[in-house]
């Protein structure tokens, strides 16, 4: 990453976890269309439901990775191998404890969250089930987010890939055995993702074995007090914006489940094609954390600057091109998630639909959003880009209570938009503030003069 023309390097990076994404997303694709199509309405929104519960966690276990990625690719970058290893192996360890604590805390927590977010009684217990079952899988989950980020961060794209689409056959074949055969409903969905997720992270750990210098010692694994404080406070702010943001989406959620099982199922099913939406968007947000931190590594911070640049222009040209197929194939796409009588399939679509194409329009948005904001974490700044969670949070919410208000029911679509301006207006700040405190180019000092 620290050679070579930034856009091709951004972009060989990033397709490579795109099409990663792309499988990881079939998970949840997979699950919401046997679900919806095969469990019905009440289940698709038990589903929806407990979307934003089960996204903090997701949300928590990927910021403290993200955030250790950080300092692996600038050890990786100003090629201290030894330091990187002991940053491996207190990564390691942080992970391990913190998955125990979020275990504890999701089975706790539940039942009372999905009260407090007043979901439905046709649907509660479902979504109950559904969350214990994801949460008693958190140290999967977390394993595999950090054995991915420690090959990101080396700007090994491809082998998270091919581990997503071994695990992503593995999730769609299990889906329809457990629920479609087996008949377990909700749980069968469950667990199929959980069993998928664990063969992506023993091919991503199988990877990492073979890498030479990651041959890894005990006292490697041995906690250092520092080294734990640098790196908690690198992944602590991201793990922090991530769970705001999704508080700020459960107070969608408790307005959105006051509109009905059908208004729940519509927006569930646009929910699901986020992923999808956002795909292209978190692959350049990987590339250009990795980008920034080994060429920050490596003392070039022209180049940071430069990556910018490039990275904007793809990522603004690619959302223009997702939401331009999203508005013309969205109904035809929505419709593999949704069953049902007529009536209610043509209410649950005119939901989805809708809320679809609004997100779609603002796309661009969003993908400014995860460029600006993983450039200000590759030069090892998690605190702004904490601020604009803050203002996600604040933003997402606001409209979430007050909009509806004068324009009903649609002005929740809006909710995720007023989210993504208000965290740009934060982000394109923080750059500047950042980027003016970057150290000088070691090309311009070895220079003559």
């Amino acid at each position: 990453m620290t050679e070579g023309k930034p856009t091709s390097l951004i972009l060989t990076f990033a397709l490579p976890l795109m099409a990663g994404n792309v499988f990881q997303q079939l998970y949840t694709v997979v699950d919401t269309m046997v679900v919806g199509k095969y469990l019905g309405v009440n289940a698709l929104a038990a589903l929806g439901a407990s979307d934003w519960l089960n996204w903090m966690m997701l949300g928590i276990i990927q910021g403290f990775t993200q955030g250790f990625a950080i300092l692996m690719a600038q050890e990786f970058g100003a090629k201290r191998l030894e330091q990187l290893r002991r940053v491996i192996g207190n990564s390691a360890m942080l992970s391990l404890c913190s998955s125990l604590v979020l275990v504890l805390l999701g089975q706790l927590a539940a039942r009372p969250v999905l009260m407090l977010l007043q979901t439905p009684d046709a649907i509660i217990n479902g979504s109950l089930l559904y969350l214990r079952i994801m949460f008693l899988g958190i140290p999967i989950v977390m394993a595999y987010n950090l054995l991915a980020c420690i090959l990101r961060s080396l700007g090994d794209g491809k082998t998270p890939l091919q581990a997503m689409v071994v695990a992503s056959l593995t999730n769609i074949g299990l889906d329809l055995l457990f629920v479609m055969v087996f008949h377990w409903g909700i749980v069968g969905a469950a667990v199929a993702t959980l069993i998928a997720q664990l063969i992506s992270g023993l091919y991503c750990l199988y990877h990492i074995l073979k890498i030479e210098f990651l041959k890894m010692e005990k006292k490697d694994f041995k906690p250092q007090a520092p080294l734990c404080g640098k790196l908690l406070a690198l992944g602590s702010p991201m793990a922090f914006q991530n769970c705001i943001i999704a508080i700020g989406g459960m107070i969608v959620q408790f307005v959105v489940n006051g509109f009905g099982v059908l208004f729940i199922a519509g927006f569930t099913a646009t929910n699901k094609l986020y992923g999808i939406l956002e795909i292209a968007a978190t692959s350049y947000g990987y590339s250009m954390i990795t980008y920034v931190g080994q060429n920050l590594g490596a003392g070039k911070s022209k180049r940071i600057r430069q990556g910018l640049r490039a990275a904007l222009v793809i990522a603004v040209a690619t959302s223009i091109v997702i939401a331009f197929i999203m508005l013309v194939f969205g109904r035809f796409i929505l419709s593999w998630f949704i069953s049902g009588t007529p009536e209610e399939v043509d209410q649950t679509m005119q939901v989805a639909y809708f809320y679809l194409a609004v997100m779609s329009v603002c796309l661009p948005i969003l993908y400014v959003l995860h460029v600006i904001r993983s450039t200000i974490q590759g030069m090892g700044n998690t605190l702004l880009p904490m601020l604009s969670g803050v203002m996600e949070f604040t933003m997402r919410t606001l409209t979430a209570l007050l909009l509806p208000l004068t324009l009903g029911e649609i002005g929740i679509f809006f909710a995720e938009i007023a989210a993504w301006a208000g965290a740009d207006v934060v982000l394109v700040i923080s750059y500047f503030v950042t980027a003016r405190k970057l150290p000088g180019d070691t090309d311009d000092i070895a220079a003559p003069t």
